[in-house]
């Protein structure tokens, strides 16, 4: 166990105690909604902090593992997911800009795994990293409930990165090495 893997599990655990005190407000009535968002909030963003440092650690010190390259994405997507899925149920996020974003985030995973299958490798594009920061823009502001519109304006732009940087993922891969 290395200290990018260490981030990834604790990404992963993270991911279900966010989704938790989003839509489990009945289970915590004796605590005020907010204070309960300001927590989900807080988690969230340290979470989504780990994700750029595991990386660059595992980089700088070549710690890169093949458990890691498994742990990172799916921690990637299990915090997705449950912010996604949380804002959704809670009626903060569109329902359908949840869909699509979870859609492309399970299509792009498979392309991957069917791409490794065959040799080849489908990079992250700058694309796909604004995308994400669009993503835990649109999370932040939803889950802390304080700027709704601009939330939801990011959650759009991440829906419209998600389909174009999508659209390059198979591009990549459908092109001839």
């Amino acid at each position: 166990m290395n200290l990018p893997n260490a981030l990834a599990w604790g990404r992963i655990v993270a991911a279900p105690l966010i989704f938790f005190l989003l839509v489990s407000r009945d289970l915590l009535g004796s605590i005020h909604p907010s204070w309960l968002d300001y927590f989900a909030g807080l988690l969230f963003v340290f979470a989504a902090i780990t994700d750029f440092f595991d990386g660059m650690i595992a980089r700088a010190f070549d710690q890169a593992t093949k458990l890691g390259s498994i742990l990172d994405p799916l921690a990637d997507k299990l915090l997705t997911l449950a912010a996604f899925l949380g804002l959704a149920i809670t009626g903060r996020a569109n329902a359908w800009a949840v869909f699509i974003i979870l859609g492309r985030e399970f299509f792009i995973t498979g392309l991957r795994v069917v791409a490794a299958a065959e040799g080849k490798t489908v990079a992250a594009s700058a694309l796909g990293k604004w995308k994400t920061g669009a993503q835990i823009a649109a999370c932040i502001a939803l889950i802390v409930d304080w700027f709704p519109y601009l939330g939801g304006a990011f959650l759009w732009l991440a829906v419209v990165m998600s389909i174009w940087s999508g659209y390059e993922y198979v591009r990549d891969y459908m092109s001839p090495d």
